[in-house]
């Protein structure tokens, strides 16, 4: 007996029926502790196009820096209630807007890295998700992420969201071209 690899599928034209029936715009409820954020922004393609069809998987630590999974081991509180996961789709400007808390640090490979979002993008034509980072403006720690060390300096800007106000980011994810965001092989 051979056994053969299975062929990979794109995610749709069926993204809307496995995967937006567990969306929310709310990762983290007013009840759990941090600073809490609203993250708004577009998805476009290489033209700058909307895309409209795509949706953004978010997990996260809770503000100690403790994800609300089974593997995290760390001696911290989690809250109940804090789950650390959303979905969020586009609409028909390809614009998504969610709220959520920023997390704290974690433990890296070399050391601690900066506060971020875990982000996964599935849309329609894609064969895997893409994978990427948002991590907050304006934190001191950043400069000392691993992660973002090992971008260039001209390309990190694409994954560190923008400020609006004090409880308000901005961050977009271009796919193609000039400004494409910064994806990760996983």
């Amino acid at each position: 007996m051979r056994l053969l690899a299975t062929a990979s599928q794109t995610v749709g034209p069926y993204l809307h029926l496995g995967l937006t029936w567990n969306t929310t715009e709310c990762i983290a409820s007013s009840a759990i502790a941090g600073e809490h954020v609203t993250v708004q922004g577009r998805i476009v393609d290489g033209t700058g196009e909307p895309v409209v069809d795509a949706l953004l998987e978010v997990w996260q630590a809770n503000s100690f820096g403790k994800y609300a999974h089974p593997e995290d081991v760390q001696d911290m509180p989690l809250e109940p209630g804090f789950k650390g996961f959303g979905r969020i789709p586009t609409n028909d400007q390809g614009e998504f807007r969610f709220t959520t808390i920023k997390p704290g640090a974690v433990p890296g490979r070399d050391g601690i890295q900066a506060p971020h979002l875990l982000i996964s993008i599935f849309m329609r034509g894609l064969l895997k998700r893409l994978v990427t980072r948002m991590y907050f403006p304006d934190d001191d720690r950043n400069g000392r992420d691993e992660v973002l060390e090992s971008i260039p300096n001209d390309r990190r800007t694409t994954i560190i969201a923008k400020k609006l106000s004090n409880r308000e980011l901005l961050w977009n994810v271009v796919l193609q071209g000039d400004s494409e965001t910064v994806f990760f092989d996983c």
